[in-house]
This record gives C-alpha cells, sequence and structure tokens, in this order.
C-alpha cells in the first residue's frame, strides 16, 4: 500500500513558476515508477509527465514538453513537478501516482493521491 500527498499547489500568473511535491509513505516508494496527471472540471485526467523507479526515464506531454519537469528523491520518498512558464490553459487539479511502469495511461497507475489545485492566471 503506498499513500501519496500532493502540496505546491496556487495562484500563479502567467509566466511564472510552481513547484509541486508528492510525499510518499511506506518503504516501497523506489520500487514505483511515479507519474503526474492533471484534471479540470467536465474533462478526463490528462498525463503530464512520469518518471522510472530510479530517476533515470522520464516522459512529458507535449502540451508541457520544454517547460515542466519531473524528478524524484528516493532517500526523501517523494517525487516532484518543477513547473515554469506557466500559462492559463495549465490550470488544473494535480494528482501524483504511483505505479509498476513509467507510462502515460491513467488505469496503469495503482494508487493516487488527492490532488493539488493550479490556477494560473493571464
Amino acid at each position: 500500500q503506498v499513500q501519496l500527498v500532493e502540496s505546491g499547489g496556487g495562484l500563479v500568473q502567467a509566466g511564472g513558476s510552481l513547484r509541486l511535491s508528492c510525499a510518499a509513505s511506506g518503504r516501497t516508494f523506489s520500487s514505483n515508477a511515479m507519474g503526474w496527471f492533471r484534471q479540470v472540471p467536465g474533462k478526463e485526467r490528462e498525463f503530464v509527465a512520469t518518471i522510472s523507479r530510479s530517476g533515470g526515464s522520464t516522459y512529458y506531454a507535449d502540451s508541457v514538453k520544454g517547460r515542466f519537469t519531473i524528478s524524484r528523491d528516493n532517500a526523501k520518498n517523494t517525487v516532484y513537478l518543477q513547473m515554469n512558464s506557466l500559462k492559463p490553459e495549465d490550470t488544473a487539479v494535480y494528482y501524483c501516482a504511483a505505479g509498476r511502469y513509467a507510462v502515460v495511461t491513467v488505469t496503469m497507475y495503482d494508487y493516487w493521491g488527492q490532488g493539488t489545485q493550479v490556477t494560473v492566471s493571464s
């Protein structure tokens, strides 16, 4: 069992930056790939970024590539999402997730956090 708690969301102006954190409980953090997803009301949850168990491999959605960076610290059981050059269309609830593989598919992740709101004003 893995419990995930996100933090770091908030209100920021377009062009600004935020760093999201996701703290995981348990001793199995390093055995899980981690992902970030986001969701706006009325739309499906969409993939943002994922990172492999070791942190050696990452993959991003085209919409955030070059602006967002996913990283992890296995010693701290934490995964991060550094978000730069934020746009109003990045406004969403952001969720972290843990799963067996670093993939883009929502259903392949076994554990989810409660989400943190990110709002980007124009």
